[in-house]
């Protein structure tokens, strides 16, 4: 049998000297880091209840169960018996056995294990997909609200922006010009909380896509801050085969590597012995018989030619699926290290400055040394900041997730087995 990883060795060579942006994870140093306890608990409910997941769980049990079926000998004994009642009389039994010459019992089974083996991968890729997906509908309840929030908070400073403004106008201290504008800004601020609302409401709706029975006051809130990729060395090669996806490739490699055996196999012919025993007109009759297929007209060979094309095309599906993993991990710990960087930078800096942003052009536009619309231009300003600091931290989150994936440690931080 041909080593089913002999594809995917080489390439792995190559791609490893692609530079690396971040050292791959130490299992340690995530564990070190792990998520709050009510977050692992609540995930650890959902997932395990998820139907997608339980089907995936049955698909695995059923794999179980075709190995166990496909480990059975081939064939079964036959009885016979014969009764004939001419100028002779004649009663006869036997028993028949066809023999597995060819170990294609033994054929069958590998081609089973390895197939149980893909499905044991699909489960724990389903599990995971289920998990990020969890999280990251998390991450867009949790931004969402806080973007309503916001949005309620723009809509209530322009309102009373709106009603200074109109005592100021009626005071003869505002043109018509500026005093429209203050109500135009006002009416945009009910429609930014309007759209603030419609998208927590969708937000929500991707959590319950998981968990329709339970309530938002239920979910768990993310950690607010994210640990450094660990820096400590590890092998990437190490990493990118242990993941599920990839398992499941190379596991449907070695299924077809035990096809071709099969079908070679299949190629031998199994011998039928029959033993019977019988009497006849008074005497005892003792038969043996021993019958062997011709494969004559069909060889056979056919059967193999397409098992090994078939080889061949799992083979560079494998060595695909494996540039795209590599591909994911190195572009996923740059999207985090990018999100993380300028989150601390909105942390040290942004954060801080804007704090009492607000209060202070308020103040000099009551004074006078702000216009109307520079006050407006910069109130705007400052709130889409605030805004954009949001989606920053949203992009955080989701590409921690995403490199949790991609790098196979999504159980490690979650503080779970590989399947339970």
């Amino acid at each position: 049998m041909r080593n089913p990883h002999r594809g995917l060795l080489p390439l792995l060579g190559g791609l490893i000297l692609i530079p690396w942006a971040a050292q791959a994870a130490d299992p340690d140093a995530i564990g070190a880091r792990r998520a709050d306890p009510e977050l692992i608990r609540f995930v650890q409910t959902v997932v395990e209840t998820n139907p997608r997941v339980q089907a995936a769980r049955a698909a695995l049990d059923a794999s179980g169960s075709f190995r166990d079926a496909a480990s059975r000998p081939l064939y079964n004994p036959e009885l016979s018996l014969d009764a004939e009642n001419t100028d002779v009389e004649t009663r006869s039994i036997g028993i028949s056995q066809t023999l597995d010459w060819g170990g294609k019992r033994k054929a069958r089974t590998a081609v089973a294990e390895s197939d149980r083996l893909v499905v044991e991968a699909e489960y724990l890729a389903a599990r995971w997909a289920v998990t990020v997906e969890l999280l990251d509908g998390l991450a867009q309840h949790q931004t969402g609200l806080e973007r309503d929030a916001l949005a309620e908070s723009r809509r209530q400073l322009m309102q009373d922006f709106a009603d200074l403004a109109q005592r100021r106008f009626d005071a003869g201290d505002l043109n018509q010009v500026e005093f429209a504008l203050a109500k135009l800004a006002s009416t945009d601020a009910r429609i930014q909380k309007a759209t603030a609302g419609a998208g927590l409401a969708e937000a929500r709706q991707a959590v319950r896509n998981l968990t329709p029975r339970s309530a938002a006051t239920e979910w768990p809130a993310l950690p607010a801050a994210l640990p450094k990729l660990p820096q400590s060395a590890s092998d990437p090669q190490t990493l990118v085969l242990a993941l599920p996806e990839v398992l499941a490739v190379r596991r449907q490699v070695e299924s077809a590597d035990a096809v071709v055996e099969l079908r070679r196999r299949e190629r031998r012919p199994d011998p039928t012995i029959s033993l019977a025993g019988g009497r006849e007109d008074g005497e005892n009759l003792v038969g043996v018989n021993v019958t062997v297929p011709l494969f004559i007209r069909n060889s056979f060979s056919h059967e193999v030619s397409a098992a090994m094309a078939e080889r061949s095309q799992a083979q560079q599906i494998a060595d695909d699926v494996m540039q795209r993993a590599y591909a994911r991990l190195i572009s996923a710990a740059e999207r985090y290290e990018l999100s993380r960087g300028a989150w601390g930078d909105w942390q040290l800096t942004g954060e801080t400055s804007l704090a009492s942003q607000t209060e202070q052009l308020q103040k000099l536009w009551e004074a006078g040394e702000l216009s109307t619309t520079d006050y407006l231009v910069q109130l705007r300003q400052t709130l889409d900041v605030q805004e954009s600091a949001l989606d920053l931290r949203e992009a955080l989150w989701r590409a921690w997730f995403e490199w949790l994936w991609a790098s196979g440690q999504v159980d490690a931080w979650l503080g779970q087995g590989a399947y339970q």
